[in-house]
């Protein structure tokens, strides 16, 4: 029987990079190297994200603390282009998580920063997830499923579901974008698909800076 390790263990070192990152964003992200493979980079949809602009501005108190790091949208961006598969195996895109604000989180088993804030995201879950708000975490690493699998089973990370995209395809969108440059890398989206804040680097999202802004972002 695999034995699940304490989520617990990695509160304290989080903390700690969370309050580095805010004052040097991003700098505790692994860099990743962007592959050929990849999906159509669309342009934002200026109308569909009319307010995402002043909405992150209404935000910006809340990009403080654990999540400093947390940059906001200045131009109405939609988050679009990005094609992964569920538990299942069956194609997703941000169209069907329409009327959610997301966490939307890339992470891989070989990024030491990734494994150390996934129980902090699957707490976060946990803890505010409901039909108006989820954590997105979508594995890009390459090869069979067997290397994520284990790690979550072995983390005990099990409220975040195994999304994936082997291909890297997400990353390189998001890369080509400018919002991403490693691992790993979280968007805030709104209900609409909309951007609204990003940020390159782990951070302890279950804290209580972390709940303050999902709080925020889910009335806003």
């Amino acid at each position: 029987m695999t034995e699940k390790k304490p989520t617990g263990l990695f509160s304290t070192k989080l903390v700690a990079i969370a309050a580095v990152a805010g004052i040097v964003a991003g700098a505790a992200a692994v860099y990743v190297r962007e592959t050929m493979s990849g999906n159509a980079v669309e342009t934002a949809d200026a109308a569909q994200c009319a307010g995402t602009v002043e909405k992150a501005e209404a935000l910006k108190p809340y990009f403080s603390g654990d999540v400093a790091a947390m940059v906001p949208v200045s131009e109405p961006r939609l988050v679009e282009g990005l094609t992964f598969q569920d538990q299942s195996g069956a194609p997703m895109t941000m169209a069907n998580f329409t009327n959610k604000t997301v966490l939307l989180n890339l992470w891989a088993t070989w990024c030491v920063p990734c494994r150390e804030e996934m129980p902090a995201l699957n707490n976060l879950q946990k803890a505010v997830g409901n039909e108006r708000f989820q954590v997105l975490a979508i594995n890009i690493d390459t090869g069979d499923v067997e290397k994520p699998q284990t790690f979550l089973a072995e983390t005990g990370v099990d409220a975040l579901g195994l999304y994936r995209d082997a291909s890297m395809g997400v990353f390189n969108t998001l890369k080509r974008q400018g919002l991403a440059f490693g691992l790993p890398v979280t968007l805030l989206v709104d209900g609409k698909g909309c951007l609204l804040g990003n940020m390159n680097g782990p951070a302890a999202w279950d804290g209580a800076d972390a709940k303050a802004l999902i709080a925020a972002a889910d009335g806003a």
